[in-house]
This record gives C-alpha cells, structure tokens and sequence, in this order.
C-alpha cells in the first residue's frame, strides 16, 4: 500500500511539473486579470496607464532597446527651418544666389523692418489674418456639420458625399470666375474662396474618422441604451476627433493658400496685394517678405493646430508620443 501512494504521488508531481501554464479565459477582460510583476489587480475597463492603482508603480517597459522615434524635443521643429534659412545665408553670401533673382535674407529682413515703421505690413498683415480666420471659421463649421450629416445617416451620404467629391475635384482656381461674377470682387468672394478651400479637407477626414469607429463601440452603446444625442456626444465626436484634427492640419494650410490666389486677384489689400504690387515694380526684397510671412504664419498655425490636438488627444498612445 505504501509502494502504491509513493507511486500515485510522484505520477501527480510529474504530471504537474509538464502541465502547460494557466491562460485567460477568452471571455474575460484583460484588465481583470492579475499583473504577475505588479502583484495587484489592475481595475476592469480602465487602460493600465490610466488605471490609478498602478500610478505609483515603477515602469518596468523595457528600454534596451527603443524601436520608436524616441522622447519628443523642444523646440526640435525649428531645426528645419533654420537650416533653410542659414542655406540660404550661406549661397546668398558665397554669391551662388543671385539677388536679382532672390533677395539675400538680411536684405530681407531690413525690407521688414520698413515696411513696419511705416505701418504697411501690419496693416496688410492684419486684412489678410481677418480673411483667413473667417474664411477657416465658416470652412471648420460646413465641413464638420457635413461630415456629421453624411457620416451618420446613408440618405445625408447620397445627397452630401457626390457633391463634395465633385468639389474636391474642381480646382478653387477655377471658381473664381463664377465667385466673382455672383458676389462681385468685395470681401464676400475672398472669404468665400478660403471657405470653399477649406471644407473640404474637414468634411473628408472627419467622415473617414466617424466611419472608422470601430462597431463594437455602437453596439455597446446600444446595449446600455444610450439616445441618439448621447451616442453622438459619447461615441461619435470622440471618435471622429483624430480626423478632425488631421483635417485642420490639412484646413489651416488650405486657407493661407487660399488667400494667397484671392489677394492677387482684383485685391487693394493684403500681403498677396503688397506682392503682386511689388511685382509690378521689380521689388524682390518685398516679394520674398511676403512668401516669408505666409510661411511663418503657415508654421505657427500647423503648431498650434498639432498642440491643440495633442491636448484634445492626451488619451491616445501613439508614436508621436
């Protein structure tokens, strides 16, 4: 009996020993399950960098070997355009550059410096930022409401999505003429070319956003019964915001040239006027001023635009970090 018991015994050890290790049951959360190197159990539905448990744990992700972009820099998109600009110096310096045919940057520079003693630039400045921004303003609001209509009903797709698509082929360039004969050469045609160059891009990416949800977040919120205005402000806009942003970025650059081609068209003011005036004279130096502040102001828009939408989207883990 003793010999029998031994050998029941050292059977059960060995088939113990070659058994596989435990699994998580399919059906069961993620987060329910206990973190082995943590020793405490994460709360359900709560992503494990957002779970307060384990806020004040050590990060144990491994950091070898980084297979990402690395830590974000200050100040590292600057790096870019300097490097432009000291190119620039340097061949207008050696005499590669010919300044007949582009100003050299300190020529430039003293060129701004009077044309703001007399006011001229920032008189210009400040027509051609009110066009853009109300122009960018009305794009933003159509292209949203648009995007909302045709991505959350299939009728509003039939009658919205054809049309747009038919836009988005038509250069703006082309509208000009027909803006021009209906609403004359006033502020009214100029923001309404930027308005029409800048919903479009909205209405595309905030579509694809909102179509791209994924559908087990309807069906959730159809099985807690969520209404109509809940699903959309709980499920919808969250959803569509990474398209949203995507298309600002796309909408800001779209208004600053916008505004170029309706300044240059039948225009008494604006930086686009100012250049196409200089043309008139052979003026390089203020031609040239006025691509660099369309530049700047193209720069720091598209920054503001991507720090917004880092603030809007903290929740996402991307490799923008």
């Amino acid at each position: 009996m003793t010999t029998t018991a031994a050998q029941r015994a050292s059977a059960a050890t060995a088939r113990a020993r070659t058994a596989p290790p435990p699994t998580r049951d399919a059906g069961t959360h993620p987060g329910a399950a206990v973190e082995p190197h943590l020793g405490v159990e994460p709360h359900l539905g709560v992503e494990p960098h957002l779970d307060p448990a384990l806020s004040g744990r050590p990060d144990v992700r491994p950091t070898s070997r980084r297979l990402g972009p690395g830590p974000r820099r200050r100040l590292a998109g600057l790096v870019g355009p300097v490097a432009l600009i000291v190119l620039w110096a340097a061949a207008s310096a050696t005499g590669l550059l010919d300044p007949r045919i582009l100003s050299e940057p300190w020529t430039v520079v003293s060129t701004a410096g009077e044309l703001i003693a007399d006011g001229r630039l920032q008189e210009n400045l400040a027509i051609s930022a009110q066009r853009a921004g109300l122009g960018l303003l009305f794009g933003i609001v159509v292209g949203a409401l648009l995007a909302l209509l045709a991505g959350l009903s299939r009728v509003g797709e039939a009658l919205i999505d054809g049309p747009v698509q038919i836009k988005r082929a038509i250069p703006g360039l082309a509208l000009i003429p027909l803006l021009i004969l209906w609403f004359g050469i006033d502020e009214t045609m100029k923001v309404l070319t930027i308005t029409l160059g800048v919903f479009v891009p909205i209405y595309l990416q905030t579509h694809a956003g909102l179509r791209g949800i994924d559908l087990r977040y309807v069906e959730l919120a159809q099985t807690v019964g969520l209404t109509r205005s809940g699903f959309i402000r709980r499920v919808v806009l969250p959803g569509a915001l990474p398209g949203f942003f995507l298309g600002l970025r796309f909408a800001v650059t779209g208004a600053w040239v916008s505004l170029v081609v309706v300044e240059q068209i039948n225009s008494t003011s604006g930086i686009g006027y100012m250049m196409e005036l200089a043309r008139t004279y052979g003026q390089t130096n203020i031609i040239v001023l006025g691509l660099a502040v369309y530049g700047v102001l193209g720069l720091l828009s598209d920054a503001a635009v991507r720090l917004l939408e880092r603030k809007a989207l903290s929740w996402q883990r991307t490799l923008a970090g």
